[in-house]
C-alpha cells in the first residue's frame, strides 16, 4: 500500500508538475544564468527629512556616481533610470557643515542589483537657519519729465515687503528695489504697478513682490 500510495502521489498532476519544473529551470537561467556585469552610473542625489527650521545651501551636490553589480538584464538604461540616492537629514540639529557617507541603504536598487561603491563616497553639506524680516522698498526712477514739469513727491505701497531665506543672506539685505519707473512723457500724477526684487538669489519674497509707485507730477512755476 505504501509503495502504491507514494507512486500515486508522485504521478498525480504529473503534467502540471512537469511544466512547473520547466518554468523554474527557465526562470533560474534567466536570473542566475545571465552574465554578471559591473557598471558605473550617475544617479540623482536627493535629500529627505530636512528639519523645518533649516535650509540646505545651494552648493550641495545634485548627483553622485555609483558602481553597481548585477545580471546584465538588470543593468540596462531603462531598468536603472529610476535609481536615486536619498540622504536622510533627520539627524541635523542646527546650522553648520556635516558630512554624510553614501551607503547602499540610501539607494532604491532593482532586485538582483547590488551596490559596490559611490564616488564620492561622502558628501559635505552646509546648513543655515531660516530668517524672515521686513525690508523697505526703494523706488528706482529712469528718464526725465517733460520740460515745465517736476516730481513733487513719490510714495510706494506697500512700503515694505517680507523676505525669507538663509540667515546669513537675509541679514545682509537692507532693502528691496523696484524695477525702474520711467518718467518720460509724464505730465500728471500717476500710479504705476511694478515688481520689486532683491539681489540675493537664495532669498525669496513671502508674497508676490508687486508694488504701486505713486508719482506726484506738478507744473513748475515758470510753466504756469
Amino acid at each position: 500500500m505504501t509503495g502504491k500510495w507514494l507512486w500515486r502521489r508522485l504521478t498525480h498532476n504529473f503534467g502540471f508538475k512537469l511544466v512547473s519544473l520547466a518554468l523554474s529551470v527557465v526562470l533560474w537561467y534567466v536570473i542566475v544564468g545571465e552574465p554578471e556585469l559591473v557598471t558605473i552610473q550617475s544617479v540623482p542625489l536627493l535629500y529627505r527629512n530636512l528639519p523645518r527650521q533649516l535650509i540646505l545651501l545651494s552648493d550641495s551636490p545634485s548627483d553622485v556616481r555609483v558602481e553597481l553589480r548585477g545580471p546584465s538584464g538588470r543593468l540596462t538604461r531603462s531598468t536603472l533610470s529610476d535609481v536615486f540616492a536619498a540622504i536622510d537629514l533627520a539627524g541635523v540639529s542646527g546650522p553648520g557643515t556635516q558630512t554624510f557617507t553614501v551607503s547602499e541603504a540610501d539607494f532604491n536598487l532593482p532586485q538582483g542589483v547590488s551596490f559596490l561603491r559611490a564616488v564620492p563616497s561622502q558628501v559635505s553639506l552646509s546648513f543655515d537657519g531660516i530668517l524672515m524680516k521686513a525690508v523697505p522698498v526703494m523706488i528706482q526712477l529712469s528718464g526725465t519729465l517733460p520740460q515745465g514739469y517736476k516730481l513733487a513727491g513719490r510714495t510706494v505701497e506697500p512700503s515694505a515687503l517680507n523676505v525669507s531665506g538663509p540667515q546669513r543672506r537675509v541679514s545682509g539685505i537692507q532693502s528691496a528695489q523696484t524695477d525702474p519707473v520711467s518718467l518720460n512723457g509724464l505730465t500728471q500724477t500717476t500710479d504705476v504697478k511694478v515688481n520689486a526684487f532683491v539681489s540675493e538669489a537664495r532669498v525669496q519674497f513671502e508674497s508676490p513682490p508687486v508694488v504701486t509707485v505713486h508719482l506726484i507730477i506738478e507744473k513748475t512755476e515758470d510753466a504756469r
